[in-house]
């Protein structure tokens, strides 16, 4: 019981910092929530909790609030993660299904994400190391130059303009499409690139020069963008809450240009529908000591295409900062999963 007493203590410190900024007293805690103990009992409580490294008092004021062990233990033991209503949920969908493309999903997801919670959002693209060739289409534009189009299953669409060595017809131009999607389709990119090198030599001679054309561009657009890439939104959100940041917003900020830094953050969530939260230390950048990052991964299956999520004070609304990326990464799963 009297542990549980001291949970609930450090819960409404961390909900009640959260809110106002200010060091929480006790007289206020028993005055604000019903703990079902007088001041002086919480008083003892909290002084517990500070000897345990909970909370400090972070100069001469009563008041107390919470330390990165404290939002720790709130996350893992208190903080239940806060249900959208039916209306937010149905304007996220509403916004993303709009979407026309991947690139306008990955910059749909990350603007939403950075204005639901008010905090810098990040959306890694699709990984391209769990990516499979969907489709190949091979459109004649004249009898010497073809467009080729490579589709992924993450919605990835690369498009190259391919001059080969003599006219051909449209069926010639099917037997090739026909060759390059039994050999491609459903492949992994890196079994593809493979597949794609040694294809030429499999069929028969008068195919042979114009698929080595064809499969040297496609080696050139499975390969050419092989480095992840990231989406980043809401910088200007950091301004809003700069006086959690003391004299660190500006090494914030550069940190956050760096896109090794940003996949480090969120490119690491691997699994879909489980929520991290990595606080102050736990980022393991030096510059972004002072903040917190909650981020998870999106995709239809256990295994995620890509990972978002966001990053922000400490003092941050972590339930509701948690419902909302995983709401968010659970229709762009659908979204990009579906057909």
């Amino acid at each position: 019981m009297l542990e549980e007493r001291r949970l609930e203590v450090l819960r409404a410190i961390v909900e009640d910092f959260v809110l106002s900024n200010e060091p929480v007293g006790s007289k206020t805690l028993a005055e604000r929530h019903a703990l079902g103990v007088s001041p002086a009992t919480v008083r003892n409580d909290m002084s517990a909790l500070e000897e345990e490294g909970y909370i400090t008092q972070p100069h001469t004021s009563a008041g107390r609030i919470p330390t990165d062990k404290g939002y720790r233990l709130f996350v893992d033991r208190l903080s239940g993660v806060k249900p959208l209503s039916r209306a937010e949920r149905k304007a996220i969908q509403s916004f993303l299904e709009g979407a026309v493309d991947l690139d306008d999903v990955v910059r749909r997801s990350v603007r939403l994400l950075a204005q639901l919670t008010r905090q810098v959002a990040v959306v890694q693209y699709p990984s391209l190391s769990i990516s499979s060739v969907r489709h190949i289409e091979i459109v004649t534009l004249n009898p010497n130059r073809l467009l080729l189009v490579l589709i992924t299953d993450t919605g990835r669409v690369e498009q190259r303009v391919v001059d080969i060595p003599a006219p051909v017809d449209d069926g010639v131009v099917g037997e090739l499409r026909g060759l390059l999607n039994g050999s491609l389709r459903g492949r992994r990119i890196a079994d593809a690139t493979e597949a794609a090198a040694d294809l030429p030599d499999t069929v028969r001679p008068d195919l042979r020069p114009y698929l080595t054309t064809l499969t040297t561009v496609v080696l050139e657009a499975l390969l050419e963008r092989q480095e992840e890439r990231v989406a980043l939104a809401g910088t200007a959100n950091l301004t809003r809450a700069s006086v959690d940041f003391a004299d660190s917003l500006r090494f914030i900020l550069e940190a956050l240009e760096e896109q090794v830094v940003l996949l480090k953050l969120i490119g690491s969530a691997r699994e879909t529908g489980t929520v991290t939260v990595r606080i102050g230390r736990e980022t393991d950048v030096d510059a972004l000591r002072s903040t917190s990052v909650v981020a998870t991964g999106y995709g239809l299956g256990p295994a995620a295409l890509g990972g978002m999520g966001v990053v922000g004070p400490m003092r941050m609304d972590y339930p509701g900062t948690m419902a909302a990326v995983r709401a968010v990464a659970k229709y762009v799963g659908e979204l990009l999963g579906a057909d």
